[in-house]
């Protein structure tokens, strides 16, 4: 009998993800962010054709397993993929095919009763982009890599599980399992970092060991429809940086605004007792809004942290207060 199970990482580009000077083409409208990815993914290679995200690290595999329930063979299925950078100049849209380089799979790991497969794919994108050097020319063009690592462990009972080994800082990866539903996503990105350190070698095909992936479930079906009102409303909402530590709201303070968590993992603490980490995509702050008027939880940064500030009057009650039945639901079941 044939078991087939697999996991996909998508890595895609988030409105305001880029930094410093590299961000201009952005800006102008040269280049462009992606889409949020959807819930569920069925056609992986043609939503990278599309130009929807950068790249997919789409691992699948397959046990076959005898009548008494021994494991007698197993492979690999999938692959990466590559998409392209559209940019328009101009006047004119150009697309500029992404550099892929070749997939990496460890053979197959036996065990009596499961077998576990480990797959890496990446590569470059199309469009070269300028970094500073400390030797002449002093700028050197060219584009880090970005990479995930999947580790997927299928058991002779039919049972499937997935992990996130490693994976670039930068663009956002997210995951999705055997039934095309998103599951997982990185929840803190560092293109800062990424285009300082992830060149040439370091990367897992060159010098590069490992890079640990910071992962966060994923946000609800109504967080995510008011992230959209946050962020294309037509008003432009603030956006706030935090540092490693520093808290977003205190537990008794006053409150005024709540937050879309852009970027960043954030530590939920209610009479210093922690009860969650929520990631990007989490909508938080909104029982102090509707409800009481004063926090009722502290939000400490556990890593940098971008929020985008949203008031109360951009989005509609009756949405907010479903919002906060189902945060406070959650708490309770922590």
């Amino acid at each position: 009998m044939l078991i087939n199970a697999s996991v996909t990482s998508i890595s895609w580009i988030p409105s305001e993800a880029i930094t410093g000077p590299v961000r201009l083409p952005m800006d102008v409208g040269i280049g462009h962010y992606d889409d949020p990815p959807p819930d569920e993914l069925y056609d992986v290679a043609a939503f990278v054709a599309a130009d929807r995200c950068r790249f997919a690290n789409e691992l699948k595999a397959w046990i076959d397993v005898d009548a008494d329930g021994r494991i007698v063979d197993a492979g690999y299925a999938g692959g990466g993929h590559v998409g392209v950078t559209s940019m328009k100049l101009m006047g004119r849209r150009i697309a500029i095919p992404g550099v892929g380089y070749p997939v990496m799979r460890a053979e197959p790991e036996h065990r009596t009763d499961r077998v576990r497969f480990l797959q890496t794919a990446g590569g470059r994108t199309g469009a070269p982009m300028p970094r500073p050097v400390r030797r002449p020319p002093f700028v050197r063009v060219v584009t880090p890599t970005a990479w995930t690592s999947l580790a997927l462990t299928i058991h002779a009972d039919g049972r499937a599980e997935h992990e996130v080994v490693s994976a670039s800082p930068f663009p956002r990866h997210w995951i999705y399992d055997s039934s095309s539903r998103l599951v997982a996503k990185s929840g803190f990105i560092n293109f800062q970092t990424w285009a300082e350190t992830n060149i040439g070698d370091r990367s897992p095909w060159g010098d590069l060991d490992d890079a640990d992936a910071l992962m966060t479930e994923v946000e609800t079906a109504l967080e995510r429809q008011l992230s959209l009102v946050i962020m294309r409303s037509g008003e432009k909402p603030e956006l706030r940086k935090l540092a490693v530590g520093d808290l977003l709201t205190r537990q008794g303070d006053p409150g005024t605004e709540l937050y879309l968590l852009l970027d960043g993992v954030v530590v939920v603490e209610v009479d210093g007792e922690a009860l969650a980490e929520l990631g990007p995509g989490s909508i938080v702050g909104e029982r102090a809004v509707i409800e009481v008027g004063v926090r009722t939880s502290t939000l400490r940064a556990l890593t940098g942290l971008t929020v985008a500030v949203a008031r109360a009057d951009q989005l509609d009650p009756a949405t907010l207060q479903e919002l906060a039945a189902g945060h406070h639901r959650e708490a309770q079941t922590t």
